[in-house]
């Protein structure tokens, strides 16, 4: 396993991407309604991403053949764009999305409520964010990669949710994809030591029925098994000597004061 170090000039250039994701999942935020087919969210994404002079991450990437993953109530990720997949009240869409600038990557997810949803979905999504932010507790230097795994699922578990096992978060930079893979439950080793200049995509992928997941036969789209809800929260960070530094907060949720919790370091 490689984990690279970031230089201060490439942890700027992932800052000004995460910048530019985060304005584009507000605004997708913003835009889902009632009526909008998935290939419209994709559409808007991909235009909004290359406004700001960016490539969009997922294009192309490995076959994928849209920008945005948008996945619909039961699908948990890589949903891909459809005209004929319309939303309605009562989903909820969770919208994957990576930006390249200069060469360099952020990658993002937000799972939204369409008009008014049920408790039970308001609940898993609101968990599942809460269950990144408490695997940030310990994505400080001098811990271990696993103890940020430990505390997403120990947190998700207590309300009995599936975490999915068969996907996980993982290093950026300027690839998509690179080491180390992260997964979000106990593990039975406690993984790399953390260090300053990590730059991690870490996403819980929490479903409300069983942690189990099948592949569509579009060979993309992941569901789950028993086609209960499934919410997916991510963010592209940044380890330092203290808190990490997460690049991918949208307004609302920075001016929600979300990011308020300490570190935790043994």
């Amino acid at each position: 396993m490689s984990v690279t170090i970031k230089s201060e000039r490439e942890i700027e250039l992932m800052r000004e991407a995460g910048k530019i994701l985060a304005k584009v999942h507000e605004e997708l935020g913003k835009a889902i309604k009632p009526g909008m087919s998935t290939l419209d969210i994709d559409r808007m994404g991909e235009e909004m991403i290359r406004s700001f002079g960016c490539e969009p991450s997922f294009k192309n990437y490995q076959g994928y053949p849209a920008s945005i993953c948008v996945s619909v109530n039961e699908e948990v990720v890589h949903g891909i764009p459809s005209k004929d997949r319309i939303i309605t009240e009562g989903d909820i869409v969770s919208l994957d999305a990576g930006v390249i600038y200069k060469g360099y990557h952020s990658d993002a997810a937000r799972t939204h409520g369409v008009g008014e949803i049920s408790e039970e979905a308001r609940l898993l999504i609101e968990r599942t964010r809460q269950s990144f932010f408490e695997g940030m507790k310990y994505a400080v230097a001098g811990n271990h990669l696993h103890e940020i795994s430990k505390a997403i699922g120990d947190y998700a578990e207590s309300f009995g949710y599936g975490v999915v096992r068969d996907l996980c978060g993982h290093g950026i930079g300027s690839h998509l994809h690179e080491d180390p893979e992260i997964p979000n439950f106990k593990q039975f080793r406690r993984g790399i030591k953390l260090r300053p200049g990590m730059t991690l995509a870490i996403e819980p992928m929490i479903d409300a029925g069983t942690a189990e997941v099948v592949w569509m036969d579009d060979d993309w789209t992941v569901v789950t098994e028993d086609l209960s809800l499934s919410a997916h929260y991510e963010n592209t960070i940044v380890i330092t000597e203290g808190r990490p530094e997460i690049l991918t907060l949208t307004e609302s949720e920075i001016a929600e004061g979300i990011w308020q919790t300490g570190v935790e370091s043994n």
